[in-house]
């Protein structure tokens, strides 16, 4: 046991090699892993150039060569996507269901995972655990007119009903990963905070809920991408034509017999951007997370 553990450097031990490395000692680079991941990188990149400039070009334009530059870049098109689509309403509608979903998927999620990741011993925790990732190989379609029935008698049919339908399907797919990352919290924290008197409630989120910042973040950002760009949840539950969300309203890009390129590649650019700020913060707390714990 203690053999491998001295072979293998840790990540707290790299970690200070490098910050006690000299200004003038260079840095190992593994250019065939940095060119693969640049090859890779164009699997983004391409599409996103295409969707650029796609949404700066005439409709006429779209006949010619598709990567092709705009002749003379129309920049009208995000100001009428943005007249027709009433971009600040939906924005505001998809940004409250999302941050509703977000917030009450990690606060719940994490504490059914946390009950069944400490009671895996026992027969009923473990099959809630099978249960809830057997619930992952469930279609949607075979439960979607059910699940219309009830919301709309229920009176569930608005945002405050898709918030939680965001809640409970994520529920399988969450406990799968948060029970992964649970199971690797050393069980001697919590018994350090029973011996001092806290209890279960207290354990949990004075002690167990902030060392899950990394996997916060990762189930929020897959929540969070969920919930902003999702189409069919929001169009078979929500009645009021004043609750569309951005990808429902997107839609009269599309006619019966003709679509809208255009006016579409500006109105998605639009809808992208705070999904990529969000990544990105994200992203860099995930970091400082893992850099954080390694150093622990």
């Amino acid at each position: 046991m203690s053999a491998p553990s001295l072979a293998q450097p840790t990540a707290a031990g790299r970690l200070r090699r490098a910050r006690s490395r000299g200004p003038g000692e260079r840095v190992r680079v593994n250019w065939w892993l940095t060119a693969l991941m640049a090859v890779l990188s164009l699997t983004v990149l391409i599409p996103l150039y295409f969707a650029v400039v796609t949404a700066l070009k005439e409709p006429e334009e779209l006949a010619g060569a598709g990567f092709a530059l705009p002749a003379d870049p129309r920049w009208e098109n995000f100001r009428e996507a943005w007249t027709l689509t009433n971009f600040p309403h939906a924005a505001l509608n998809s940004a409250i269901i999302t941050v509703g979903a977000v917030v009450l998927t990690l606060l719940t999620n994490s504490m059914v995972a946390y009950a069944i990741s400490r009671n895996m011993h026992r027969r009923l925790f473990k099959g809630l655990f099978y249960y809830f990732v057997s619930a992952l190989f469930v279609p949607f379609p075979i439960i979607m007119l059910p699940v219309v029935k009830q919301t709309s008698l229920l009176g569930m049919d608005n945002q405050v009903g898709l918030i939680f339908l965001y809640v409970v399907y994520g529920l399988a797919l969450n406990v799968f990963i948060y029970v992964g990352y649970l199971n690797s919290v050393p069980r001697e924290l919590e018994e350090a905070a029973f011996t001092e008197g806290a209890g279960i409630w207290t354990t949990f989120w004075r002690v167990i809920f902030p060392l899950l910042g990394p996997i916060n973040a990762t189930v929020g950002i897959l929540t969070c991408l969920w919930a902003w760009n999702d189409f069919l949840l929001p169009l078979v539950i929500l009645s009021s034509p004043d609750a569309q969300t951005l990808p429902l309203v997107q839609y009269v890009f599309q006619g019966q017999f003709s679509t809208n390129y255009t006016l579409a590649f500006a109105s998605y650019l639009m809808a992208l951007a705070p999904m990529v700020i969000v990544y990105v913060i994200a992203q860099r707390w995930v970091i400082s997370g893992v850099m954080r714990g390694s150093i622990k």
